[in-house]
Formats: C-alpha cells, structure tokens, sequence
C-alpha cells in the first residue's frame, strides 16, 4: 500500500516514497540468477567470467616477470596482497556480508599466508631464475599434491586406483620435462632448483587449501578470500623486511605491472572465478587450469622470446593428460559434494 499524505490523504509520488534497500551480500549477489527477458536462465556472464578467469590468470605469470625486474619478489606479494585484500574486504562490508568471527579471521588469515603467501611467494622467487612459461607449466603439478596431501591429512580421502593411474601419467610427464636439465646441466641447475622451489611453492597453496576447506564458516568465499589476501600481505611483509632491500628505484614498468596483478589477477580475476564456480559446473570452470599455462607460455614467447620446444610442448600435453585423468577420476566416482568441494579448493586463485 502507498503511503499518503498526512494532510490530504492521497499517495505519495512513487518518486517521493522512501525505502530501505535491502541487504545483500557477496554470497547472494553471486548466487542470484541472470534471467533473460524470456525468463530462462541466463548463463552469459558466467561464461564471461569464466573467459576472463582462464586468460587474466594466465597473464599473471608475465605479470609478476615485469614486476620483479626492479621489485623485489616478497616484497611484491606483500604489497600485491595488501591493497587488494582491502579493497574486496572493504567492498564486503560495503554490501553488508556477514563478516567472519575473529577465530575465523585469523585462522582465515594464518591459511591465506600458507596458501599464497607461501604459494605465491615461492612462485615470485622462481621466475628470477626460470622463464614464466616454463614456470606456469611446471605449477601444473598442483592436482597432484592436493591428492597426495589430502590423504595424508586427518579425515582426508585415499586416492582412487584411477586417481592413481592418472598421477603416474602426470609425474612421467614432468620427469620428460626435468630429467634432460638435470642430467645436462647438473641437480644444482636453476631449471632444477627453480623446479623444487614451485614444488614446494604448490605444497603451500594446497596445504593452506586444504586447512581452509576443512574449517566450518558461514561467511561467503567472497570475503573469505578477501581475508586471505590481506593476511597473506601482511605476512609476508616479515620475510620481506628480513631478507630483502627496499629498492632505491622502481620502473614505472614494474608499477603498471604490479598494478595489473592488483586489478586484474587479485580483484577482477577472483570475483569472476567466485561468480563463475556459483553458477557453472565444477568440472566446467576447472579448464582454467589447462588454459592459463598456454597463455603464460605464449605471452612469455612473445614479449620475451622465452625458448619452448617440443620437448616443452610433449611435457605439456602429457601433465595435462595425467590432471585430466585425476579430474575424471574424482568426479566420477567420488560423490557430488566432495567432488565439488576438492574442484573449490585447488585453485581459488590465485590468485597469482
């Protein structure tokens, strides 16, 4: 009913009548179906985002390339982490999100460190010695060690036979890929050591995934991932400040580049994977992770002439077979939900 005038007992202009606005929050808006005029749903945007998770994640390696040129890597992580964190947390109580009890908050912050400020950190550091798409396919081997790792783990799952069968594929793949560096240039070779240092860069996003995953919260994923970012960031600042310089000088083509990771990898690519996971299949959004390599490799090719032969090429068609056959294997014969929830914690990410 409108409200009417005290005076003369008519209604109010539509214009005039004043209402609250109702709450809404990250977890609702990204849960909210897009119909067309016809009413059916409309799934254009996620695919959108999806589009957009797939080609600004695979960007980020590049990114993070340029960035390092005059800033040094944890220092990048933490500054990176910092101001995006902040920005999606801001905007979270902008929309009024239930926001996480202070237990959730810092256990929430304590795996977001795990997860990127060790994942990421390590990633960072890598590039200094190895090209970015070398880096990128070399961070493929991230399915298996969430296998591995969650079965290790009090309540996780032991692997299925098939599951197996697909981490053998995979690991011939990345010893095809390793093994002729090793043995020409020697076990202390950067290729080789830039290689176990992704390893156990991968190790720490899957053991903060998976610490994530098993903590009951309300909260939306919006915002948890905002606090991880921001205690990832802050985190990191220790080990930035105990075993690196501040630069005396910072190119303006190191800063554009930061600011892209910030804006495009951290905020636009992270809300787009959150909207995407909400309204398309799992086994759908999780292509990311075949895409984003060939895009590091092709844009590291053409704005630096990085080297990638055949044999790079056959490592890469073989990883990707063996993370095809573990996805396979998982959602096939594993129940929905977990299924579902194993697909939510590989990569959220980074967030590179």
């Amino acid at each position: 009913m409108p409200f009417t005038c005290p005076h003369f007992g008519l209604p109010f202009p539509r214009w005039r009548q004043r209402t609250k606005p109702p709450r809404i929050s990250p977890a609702s808006y990204y849960k909210k179906e897009l119909t067309t005029h016809a009413g059916a749903p409309d799934k254009r945007w996620a695919y959108l985002a999806l589009s957009a998770v797939c080609v600004l994640w695979g960007t980020t390696y590049l990114g993070i390339r340029i960035s390092i040129e005059s800033i040094p890597p944890l220092y990048l992580i933490a500054i990176r982490y910092v101001i995006s964190g902040a920005i999606l947390l801001l905007a979270g109580l902008m929309m009024r999100a239930r926001m996480p009890t202070l237990r959730e908050f810092l256990l929430t912050a304590l795996y977001g460190a795990i997860c990127i400020g060790i994942g990421n950190g390590l990633l960072a550091i890598a590039e200094l010695w190895m090209p970015s798409g070398l880096a990128a396919l070399m961070y493929t081997t991230v399915p298996f060690w969430m296998v591995g790792m969650d079965a290790i783990l009090p309540g996780g799952v032991k692997p299925l036979a098939a599951t197996l069968r697909g981490l053998l594929v995979g690991l011939a793949g990345v010893a095809f890929l390793i093994l002729p560096a090793a043995l020409h240039e020697g076990w202390h070779s950067r290729s080789v050591e830039g290689f176990l240092l992704l390893q156990l860069s991968a190790i720490g996003w899957v053991l903060g995934s998976l610490l994530q995953r098993r903590m009951p919260t309300a909260t939306s994923p919006f915002l948890i991932g905002a606090v991880q970012q921001l205690g990832a960031g802050l985190v990191t600042f220790i080990p930035a400040a105990m075993f690196e310089k501040l630069p005396a000088h910072v190119t303006l083509r190191s800063e554009l580049a930061m600011a892209y990771l910030i804006v495009f990898g951290s905020i636009i690519g992270f809300s787009s994977f959150v909207y995407s996971m909400a309204r398309l299949p799992v086994a759908l959004v999780s292509i990311y992770t075949f895409v984003n390599p060939i895009v590091a490799v092709l844009l590291g090719s053409v704005f630096f002439g990085e080297p990638f032969e055949s044999r790079e090429w056959i490592a890469m068609l073989v990883i990707f077979a063996g993370v095809a056959l573990v996805k396979w294997s998982e959602s096939r014969h594993r129940t929905p939900a977990y299924a579902t929830l194993a697909a939510k914690s590989e990569r959220p990410a980074t967030l590179h």
